[in-house]
């Protein structure tokens, strides 16, 4: 592997994807698939903050994934509960501001409290920012922004004809944060699945064949380094060509 570069990426989003894979495929349950996808999020987490990466953005849960057995959502909701008691110490200790985009409900009431009293205790913090997409569909935010803006021009704060695509974006969950330059998506899958549609208009796409509970810190690197051998244009032309 190569020496990385100056230009690490300032934002990466990661879609998590193959936990239930790699159960299947080690003979476990996919509940074990998960559990070790969690300790992958510990390690990737580590990393990107070690590397000086500004926001990382975890797909960790989408709009769509509650049609999924009760018993694993149930266990996924575990799962998130016990990372906000034992890690946001750890977070908080290392700089780390923890940020939640998505729709509260209908996420657990227990599990609402422990998201807020993370996001208020970290809010400060200036180093890696880690956000965590939770109940999460693009196509809601870009909606929920939409609504958003109407009130504003409804109670005579904003107008349409100085709406553009730079002030829309003050309109979503993730704004403050600069857009992603870099989408991972892990198994080998080459779909957004409703994930962060606006923002990732001018990301980099990577797609490791590797589940996710195998993709250590080296494939981040690797796809860091995949990152800084393409030219990112932004629309324009090449001017040695």
């Amino acid at each position: 592997m190569g020496e990385l570069k100056a230009n690490i990426p300032a934002h990466i989003a990661i879609i998590m994807d193959g936990n239930g894979r790699w159960a299947k495929e080690m003979g476990l349950p996919r509940i074990a698939g998960h559990r070790q996808g969690i300790k992958r999020v510990k390690e990737i987490i580590r990393a990107a903050d070690n590397l000086g990466i500004k926001a990382i953005t975890l797909f960790a849960f989408s709009t769509e994934n509650w049609v999924r057995p009760k018993i694993e959502i149930n266990m996924l909701m575990r799962s998130l509960d016990v990372f906000l008691e034992k890690e946001i110490d750890s977070l908080d200790k290392n700089n780390i501001r923890f940020m939640v985009i998505g729709r509260e409900d209908p996420l657990p009431g227990y599990i609402q409290k422990k998201l807020k009293k993370a996001q208020e205790r970290t809010k400060d913090n200036t180093g890696l920012t880690l956000v965590l997409a939770l109940n999460y569909g693009s196509r809601q935010e870009i909606v929920d922004a939409a609504k958003a803006f109407s009130r504003q021009v409804s109670a005579g704060n904003a107008s349409i004809e100085d709406l553009d695509a730079d002030k829309f974006s003050r309109y979503f969950y993730t704004a403050g944060l600069p857009d992603p330059d870099l989408l991972i998506r892990t198994s080998g899958e080459m779909r957004l699945s409703n994930f962060l549609l606006w923002q990732l208009a001018y990301a980099e796409f990577y797609f490791p064949k590797k589940y996710w509970p195998d993709f250590g810190v080296g494939d981040l690197e690797r796809a860091i380094l995949v990152y800084q051998s393409r030219e990112r244009r932004f629309g324009g032309v090449d001017v040695n060509t």
